[in-house]
């Protein structure tokens, strides 16, 4: 390979190649920051857009339980009187400005009362008659597909659609084609022209088919405009290869056409003297070898400045590494970075990473880079020393020299983890010191919100005034684990229990102490679950255990234990008690079990132990 060639190539690998690299790397940190933005919107829209129906249904419950215990309506009822059962009901849905209201009753048939408008997030009840006996089933809702629509809209500044099986009911989306009703649940679709990102859920509606509620972010802009960007940076760095090839073809002719002296000169190199000054009398060759010598000579400062002007870029560089570790979820894979970012940064041999599981643990460690054994004395005593004083901490043992970082909290009462680095042939500067102590707050900050995600999904799963998994997360167990029966052929049991007479309980005590009977049973169904149990909070006082590799003697057996159990409790009054009155509780139970229902399906076993 010629000279020419060779240093062609040279100029490639140190100037165009990390370049290419940087660009690439750019792009895709633009788009995911774009992507992980719109996400998160999506999915706060589509929490906003749940707690709005949610609302809606429980004003409706409110107004269920009104109009079922009515007095008036109940004389009507009870006289099978049909036009003064329809006057009762409309007179009851104007108190309780309801929407629509339908209630089915035994012997005297159907009554609609409102606009014939579509709604959304219906409540439905059993009308029960004086005796304690059924009389029909009650539905109503509060809120129309439309006034829905807009205070989804209105909260979360995005688009709506609600749809009630193949019909568009609401939307306040401008222009809608005939393919609005085929739009996916979540994902990315086109309507118009206009490129949409979108989330929602599904729910009962009022007719009885399902509904369901879009929530679109309009992301057109969005990509031209990021489409744009692409090509500018596109083009300059287009622009930019352009400029160092020709630069660097320049430079080649130039340096083949003094190639011959500059082997002359290399004599001279080997030496290693470079302060070394070469006369330059004359115009011969000699003179222009002396004046390039001389010159490179003179550079020798001037590159030793960009040496350390590199350094600081290289150090600004993993600065902006250790502002990325804040947006990592992932603990272990965060930590591995963290170490290994340290160890480059400083020029360490080793490091490691520890993490308390609790509070008043010991550390346990979680991720290492390099030798830890041939360093472990300034480890062990540069980790101790850390501890101690909750501060950074630098010690010297067994002639290594090790550094040591303590992550605390933002409030700074709370030690989270540790990272230590070692190396044997010299100390550390107070450069490295500052560096390490600012890759280790970064990596701090990181882990708390590692932990806010953590409790964050925990929450999403979990019923907030039991304890156990909330109904989302127990419908999500019961696929997976009925897929599991399907799949394996194993058995899969399941009881569902309702505490006896809790309205009673509510109506007499106050919620107040209906609370405690929840909390009280939840423990119960806590402390007789298995480890694979899964018991959930189903709804109101109905609670439920999934029990997988359980047959339905098993189920049968656990749900006798829970009863016994949930006898046996006795409860203290908390309001108007006089300290030693104790409340008892009861529950009524179904079991069932998989595949004793025949079809593996999840909700053929939930109305299996819900009708047991």
């Amino acid at each position: 390979m010629s000279f020419r060639n060779r240093l062609t190539l040279f100029f490639i690998v140190i100037v165009i190649v990390p370049m290419i690299a940087v660009a690439l790397v750019l792009f895709r940190l633009v788009s995911d920051s774009e992507e992980g933005k719109g996400d998160a919107r999506l999915g706060q829209a589509q929490r906003a857009a749940q707690g709005l129906f949610m609302d809606a249904q429980r004003r409706a419950e409110a107004a269920e339980q009104r109009v079922g215990s009515d007095a008036g309506l109940a004389t009507a009822i009870r006289a099978a009187d049909r036009g003064q059962v329809q006057a009762e009901l409309e007179r009851l849905a104007r108190r309780a400005d309801v929407q629509r209201l339908r209630a089915d009753l035994d012997g005297l048939g159907r009554f609609d009362v409102g606009a014939e408008q579509p709604v959304v997030a219906p409540a439905t009840s059993r009308l029960v008659g004086a005796e304690g006996n059924r009389v029909g089933r009650l539905r109503i809702s509060m809120s129309s597909a439309t006034d829905y629509a807009r205070r989804v809209a209105l909260v979360t500044e995005l688009g709506v659609i609600v749809q009630e099986g193949q019909r568009v009911t609401a939307s306040t989306v401008q222009g809608l084609g005939a393919g609005a009703s085929a739009l996916p649940t979540r994902g990315e679709a086109k309507l118009r022209g206009q490129e949409y990102r979108l989330t929602g859920f599904q729910a009962a509606s009022f007719e009885g088919r399902p509904t369901v509620v879009r929530v679109l972010d309009d992301v057109s802009d969005g990509e031209s405009v990021w489409t744009a960007t692409s090509l500018v940076v596109a083009g300059a760095l287009a622009g930019f290869l352009l400029l160092a090839f020709a630069f660097a073809l320049t430079v080649s002719r130039s340096l083949q056409a003094q190639i011959q002296r500059l082997l002359d000169a290399a004599q001279r190199l080997g030496k290693g003297d470079f302060r070394i000054r070469v006369p330059t009398e004359g115009n011969d060759e000699f003179a222009a070898l002396g004046q390039e010598f001389n010159a490179m000579s003179r550079q020798l400062e001037s590159r030793l400045e960009e040496l350390q002007q590199e350094r600081a870029r290289l150090q600004g560089a993993i600065r902006r590494v250790g502002e990325s570790f804040a947006k990592g979820l992932d603990r272990d894979a965060l930590l591995d970075i963290v170490v290994q970012t340290a160890v480059d940064g400083v020029g360490a041999d080793c490091g490691r990473a520890t993490v308390r599981n609790r509070s008043d643990g010991p550390p346990v460690e979680i991720a290492r880079s390099g030798d830890l054994m041939a360093r472990k004395d300034a480890i062990r005593a540069v980790e101790s020393a850390a501890l101690q004083s909750r501060a950074v901490a630098e010690t010297s043992a067994g002639g290594a020299h090790a550094l040591a970082q303590p992550l605390r909290s933002s409030e700074g009462d709370l030690v989270l983890g540790l990272i230590s680095v070692a190396r044997a042939d010299r100390e550390f500067s107070d450069p490295e010191k500052e560096l390490f102590n600012y890759l280790a707050s970064q990596a701090a900050l990181s882990l708390e919100n590692v932990d806010l995600h953590e409790t964050v999904q925990r929450q999403a799963v979990t019923d907030e005034l039991t304890g156990l998994f909330n109904h989302r997360r127990f419908q999500e167990v019961m696929a997976l684990e009925v897929e599991r029966t399907r799949r394996f052929g194993s058995d899969m049991g399941l009881i569902m229990l309702d505490i006896d007479n809790f309205k009673r309980v509510n109506d007499t005590y106050g919620h107040m102490q209906g609370d405690l009977v929840l909390r009280e049973v939840a423990q119960v169904l806590r402390d007789s679950a298995r480890e694979i149990d899964e018991p959930a909070r189903y709804g109101g006082e109905e609670m439920a255990v999934a029990l997988p590799q359980t047959d339905l003697e098993g189920a049968y057996q656990f749900a006798e234990r829970v009863r016994r159990s949930i006898e046996a409790l006795e409860l203290p009054i908390l309001d108007g008690g006089n300290g030693t009155e104790r409340l008892r509780v009861t529950a009524s139970f179904g079991a069932a079990a998989l595949p004793k229902t025949g079809d593996a399906d999840k909700e053929a076993l939930v109305a299996a132990a819900d009708a047991a």
